[in-house]
């Protein structure tokens, strides 16, 4: 029972830790994330005036620390904007005014079930429709205490959801490792936020096991690579081309006894034919909370690596 605390306590630093050194990113694992979503929904809205409206919803997730990587967001924030009123000066040079009711809305993007929304009022002059509209959704401004409660309402009901369907999370990147997707079951259970405290511990026990199952399968593709390397050419270039290979491999993988005794076929065959020594540095095993550092690395390596499409998310009866 001891260890077992002792283990949870070095988790928690550990985790502790890399969050710290990773905050402010807008791609950090482990946080409540939202994706900005401008749909082509909202009629009538000029082109110009929709890039402003994304990027407005991307500086109010931003400012709170809910900004995301939008690579497989799941969560978004959208709105819909509808023009109260148009006005045209009688000044010199004409001016005309906008009166917009900008709605917003948190929710799944993927099975379309909206969480929270507030509608702000606001207004924009210019010389034309489109710059008045683009100069009325500027004026949206994220310090405005419906803003920040309808956020503050729409993280809660995304940690309901981490907390109400942590067990089918988790089956599904155990699903994912058992088809060798490991990077993806990474990224899955890595996205799970630190604020859901139940589901992000057990997404972590979750992580090692799978881990595991990952470094041994690239234990036994590099032992392989590394032992066609050295049957094709059995002299110190081909020892130093086959070390390369077997440093690759995670000394805590299964096969690493394998390794241990190739390298040292390899070492005796130098030493015989070529009257040299050759060493190989053997790395250090690591513990199960730099493992966990580990399987981070490689779920942000992940999510670095898709490319960013279109997604288009379900917003229909939203509004």
């Amino acid at each position: 029972m001891k260890k077992l605390l002792l283990f949870f306590i070095t988790l928690s630093c550990v985790l502790s830790t890399y969050a710290q050194n990773t905050q402010g990113k807008s791609d950090d694992l482990g946080r409540i994330t939202l994706a900005a979503y401008v749909p082509d929904q909202i009629e009538r809205m000029p082109e110009s005036a929709r890039s402003i409206l994304s990027n407005k919803l991307n500086q109010l997730i931003s400012q709170n620390g809910i900004g995301g990587s939008n690579v497989s967001e799941r969560f978004i924030i959208t709105a819909n904007v509808g023009v109260l009123s148009k006005d045209i000066t009688a000044t010199a040079p004409t001016m005309i005014t906008l009166s917009l009711d900008v709605t917003l809305y948190v929710g799944d993007g993927i099975d379309g079930t909206k969480f929270a929304s507030t509608t702000v009022s606001v207004k924009g002059v210019g010389e034309n429709e489109t710059k008045a509209y683009v100069s009325a959704i500027k004026n949206i401004n994220g310090n405005n205490s419906a803003i920040q409660s309808f956020l503050e309402s729409g993280k809660a009901k995304i940690l309901k959801y981490y907390n109400t369907r942590c067990d089918f999370i988790i089956s599904d990147a155990q699903s994912l490792a058992n088809q060798g997707r490991y990077e993806e079951a990474f990224y899955k259970l890595s996205g799970i936020p630190e604020a859901s405290s139940a589901c992000y511990s057990k997404a972590r026990a979750a992580i090692i096991p799978i881990y595991k199952k990952h470094i041994n399968k690239i234990c036994q593709v590099r032992l392989m690579e590394a032992k066609t390397v050295w049957a094709a050419n059995q002299n110190f270039e081909g020892a130093n081309k086959a070390g390369d290979i077997l440093s690759q491999i995670d000394p805590n993988s299964s096969c690493y006894t394998d390794v241990k005794n190739f390298v040292n076929q390899i070492a005796k065959s130098i030493k015989e034919n070529d009257k040299r020594e050759w060493n190989f540095i053997f790395k250090q095993q690591q513990a199960d909370a730099d493992v966990l550092k580990s399987a981070y690395t490689a779920a942000a390596a992940y999510a670095n690596s898709q490319q960013p499409q279109a997604v288009i998310y379900n917003v229909r009866g939203w509004w």
